[in-house]
């Protein structure tokens, strides 16, 4: 198996630019940031964060090799537990202003900001926040709107969310909790999802299921389907069934225990596989203003999960760019 070591930019190195593009470095220094949401007054919010102790996720042999290689990577340090704010006032594609905009989280991903409340994902729940336009920290205690899939396992952490077109729902991501089933169909309740929440009870239940790790989304503008990645990842290199209905299931884990997938993804794992980043659900706003992610993964499988909605973002894939770590803007 080829792994590409991590190596993070040289100074003043920045990715290549496609014809009518420009790079430069939006902000550096960054402590593991692994997802971004733009504020509607162009403020951006970065999740700095990694993983939560998992302790019966890195047992045995295997966990003993994916915690070496991951290492390697510099994905074994601790979670950094909060959201920065970066806020570019003079439009120039640097931001001059950093805050930590919430603080003591616990390995926060998905924001989503409906009317005055921002919501965030942490791996356990997604709570609420009070926000005004403008504020550059909110000190105020966030409440728990629902509970998410974590526990001592917790093999996909990552949990994402996005709010429905009309602001009634929040859809929240929850990846499997092994990568074949290992641990047992117990061990994955609730997992391999998406849930679907009521913004005003905080009642959710299962929107589509069978999915490995779910972990970006993005409503599609012309028809209004929910997209999602669905995270085969390296074990398991499967593409599945391109199109699935709301509350449907997406095959996961039957699909990955075919004898003929394991075969062609072992063929995939062994060439040199195309680099897309991992929740390549990150979106490009109207403005054509691109937010290249960072963490990649070794394909992206793009499954749309039909629901209800309007028009959103439309979603672009990401790129890895500025290990060292940054973010990037892409001007066209």
């Amino acid at each position: 198996m080829q792994i590409a070591p991590a190596k993070g930019w040289p100074a003043g190195g920045m990715p290549g630019a496609a014809a009518g593009v420009a790079d430069n470095a939006f902000a550096t220094a960054l402590n593991h940031p692994r997802w971004v949401h733009v504020l509607p007054n162009g403020d951006l919010l970065v999740a700095e964060t990694n993983a939560p102790p998992k302790p019966e996720d890195s047992k045995g042999i295997k966990g003993a090799i994916m915690k070496k290689v991951q290492g390697r990577a510099g994905a074994g340090t601790p979670s950094a537990n909060r959201i920065i704010l970066l806020r570019d006032a003079d439009g120039d594609g640097v931001a001059e202003t950093k805050t930590v905009f919430i603080a003591n989280l616990h390995s926060p991903f998905g924001m989503a900001l409906v009317g005055k409340d921002l919501h965030v994902a942490n791996t356990d729940a997604v709570l609420r926040f009070p926000y005004t336009a403008g504020q550059t920290q909110i000190s105020a205690k966030g409440v728990q709107l629902t509970d998410l899939p974590g526990g001592p396992i917790n093999h996909h952490w990552t949990k994402n969310i996005i709010a429905s077109p009309d602001g009634t729902k929040l859809y929240a991501t929850a990846g499997s909790n092994s990568n074949v089933a290992e641990n047992g169909m117990p061990a994955e309740v609730g997992r391999a999802a998406i849930h679907e929440i009521d913004l005003a009870t905080g009642k959710k239940q299962l929107f589509a299921t069978g999915l490995r790790s779910p972990n970006g989304m993005a409503w599609e503008p012309s028809s209004g389907v929910l997209w999602t990645p669905a995270g085969s990842g390296l074990a398991a290199a499967t593409r599945l069934a391109p199109a699935l209905g709301g509350q449907q299931h997406a095959h996961w884990p039957v699909l990955h225990r075919h004898r003929a997938v394991v075969r062609r993804a072992r063929r995939r794992a062994r060439s040199d596989v195309a680099r897309t980043a991992r929740g390549a659900g990150q979106h490009a706003d109207q403005s054509s203003l691109l937010q290249p992610g960072l963490h990649d993964a070794w394909h992206r499988d793009d499954v749309p999960v039909r629901g209800t909605g309007g028009r959103g973002d439309r979603r672009v894939p990401a790129c890895r760019a500025c290990s060292a770590p940054a973010i990037c803007r892409s001007r066209a």
